[in-house]
């Protein structure tokens, strides 16, 4: 799941109170799709979990009861929910949902009017991981004047609008991931994966100096495929905790800059600082399934996307181009591709060969590169990540400069994608 967050370090944050004891009698309103009644905050456990520390919080969100006009805001974070069917902004001065299709505002939380007097607060949110569509969201505070610690993950139920519970850290946290039965949390050398349901802590990963938070989780039902990098550079690690293996996947030569992850679990993207290549894996058995190009020069990746059938992959950069690549076997055929694999190496061989595919190997591996068949052009200049729509062969783009787009590409003479749909997330509606 594509996320892309401002590099403004946030100020320190006073210790809380060591004498204040955590509550133990607060419940969250929870959707039955969540299969879990309400969610429980467990005594912290010092033998279990001696990193993050977990209390209740009960205080509501500042509401301002005569709010006066708020500045711009200035925005910290983007990511796309699940299903890329919404996503939310983290700003200086709170959080926005937003719809992706039709485009719409769902609704906001501004932190950053004190209740008393409405002068200016802390208000800023680096970090905002939706589950879905449901009223519990993942919060961590961040930029200039945070309204929470950034080392500190807080559980935001919006149907009461207010904390419910939260994670504390010893260093920040780089980046979070929900599913309807875990929560992940991403510190830049740690990963802690908790059950959602009672943030009970159940596994521990250590990794490479992961600043950006990289970590991606399956989505789809039963049970959870996680990535990350792994302890080396260059090195990808897979955890599939329905058979308890662990594989690791030496996918660049150079520092892992991003990656991607199918819904379904069966497929990895990867991309590495160099930004030339991507290279998708079979995440089961961690073998090599295809190389794409994304140009000749470095880039930086900024995000990857499968599309829901893993029939295409989509990739944005610092170079302002976005590009969509076909990709050789979809998750409809997954199940048998990925145990025919290594016994039939025409598996992966696409139908729309590249026009120098015959002379591989005789020239530099440059001339027979599978480039992308569609592509749609931006201003360079800001940061993009890209998902793809709920309508059929479309892509919808985020900038941190508050654009959005939604665009559409032919899938059979591809080129140039048309434009659908833009706005400015910054800028007021019109009246």
């Amino acid at each position: 799941m594509a996320a892309l967050s401002a590099a403004i370090p946030s100020p320190p944050w006073p210790e809380p109170n060591p004498n204040t004891a955590p509550s133990h009698d607060t419940e969250a309103d929870l959707p039955d799709a969540l299969n879990s009644p309400s969610l429980l905050l467990p005594d912290p456990d010092p033998d279990l979990n001696p990193n993050p520390s977990l209390m209740s919080a009960t205080s509501p969100a500042p509401m301002s009861p005569n709010p006066l006009p708020l500045p711009r805001p200035t925005l910290l974070h983007l990511s796309f929910n699940q299903d890329h069917g919404c996503f939310a902004a983290g700003t200086d001065l709170g959080f926005r949902i937003y719809n992706c299709d039709p485009f719409r505002e769902i609704f906001r939380r501004d932190f950053s009017r004190d209740p008393e007097d409405g002068d200016a607060a802390g208000g800023g949110i680096a970090v905002v991981e939706m589950l879905f569509r449901c009223n519990i969201l993942a919060l961590v505070g961040g930029g200039p004047r945070p309204n929470f610690p950034a080392s500190k993950l807080m559980i935001w139920d919006d149907h009461q609008s207010r904390c419910i519970g939260e994670l504390a850290f010893r260093s920040d946290v780089r980046s979070v991931r929900l599913r309807r039965d875990r929560t992940v949390v991403v510190l830049e050398q740690k990963i802690f994966v908790y059950n959602f349901a009672d943030l009970k802590l159940l596994h521990q990963i250590e990794t490479i100096s992961n600043p950006k938070g990289l970590c991606e989780v399956s989505q789809g039902a039963g049970t959870m495929v996680l990535v990350c990098p792994g302890l080396q550079k260059g090195q990808v690690r897979i955890e599939h905790y329905a058979s308890k293996r662990t594989k690791f996947v030496m996918a660049h030569d150079s520092r892992i800059a991003c990656f991607a992850l199918s819904s379904d679990g069966r497929f990895l993207a990867t991309a590495s600082s160099k930004g030339t290549l991507v290279r998708v894996f079979n995440a089961v058995d961690g073998s090599l399934l295809q190389e794409v190009r994304r140009g000749a020069d470095r880039a930086e990746i900024f995000s990857l996307a499968f599309s829901s059938n893993a029939q295409w992959l989509a990739v944005s950069s610092d170079k302002g181009t976005i590009h969509v690549f076909g990709l050789k076997v979809n998750s409809s055929t997954a199940g048998n591709d990925v145990s025919r694999t290594q016994s039939d190496p025409t598996i992966t061989l696409s139908s729309h060969n590249p026009p120098l595919s015959f002379i591989k190997g005789v020239l530099p591996k440059y001339f027979s590169s599978e480039w992308s068949m569609a592509q749609y052009h931006l201003p360079e200049g800001s940061q993009y990540i890209v998902a793809f729509g709920h309508q059929k062969n479309t892509v919808v783009i985020l900038g941190m400069d508050g654009s959005f787009y939604r665009c559409q590409f032919d899938p059979v003479s591809g080129g140039e994608m048309q434009q659908l749909a833009y706005h400015n997330i910054l800028e007021p509606e019109a009246s």
